[in-house]
């Protein structure tokens, strides 16, 4: 049985498959803001009053978490910053969510299909 409980024995095989399994930036932002307790207004005023950028909206920081856009470097570094996250991991999910956004556009392409023409 897996757990979420730290106490009981399951946790660990919890934590390593998290480890082991990678996410999408699409995922690893909410996990990480709802962590600290922020909304997305919250984490949005906060981007904005590290970096200085008014570009920063919680319509952005959405997007971001639906997965509809990947936020670039600029935005990663500051996201790492606000969310005293590792740069690798912020890294490591934006790669993988670019890849499975590609997966996901070339399964749909038409002229991906093996069917018979």
């Amino acid at each position: 049985m897996i757990t979420t409980n730290p106490h009981e024995e399951g946790f660990a095989v919890l934590a390593e498959n998290r480890e082991s399994r990678p996410e999408p930036i699409s995922e690893v932002l909410p996990r990480l803001r709802r962590g600290h307790g922020l909304t997305q207004c919250e984490l949005a005023a906060r981007l904005l009053d590290a970096s200085g950028n008014p570009s920063i909206t919680r319509e952005e920081v959405s997007r971001w978490e639906r997965g509809k856009r990947i936020p670039g470097p600029y935005w990663r570094s500051w996201l790492c910053l606000v969310l005293d996250a590792p740069q690798h991991e912020l890294e490591r999910a934006a790669a993988f969510g670019r890849r499975l956004r590609r997966m996901r556009r070339e399964a749909s392409s038409p002229f991906n299909r093996n069917t018979p023409r």
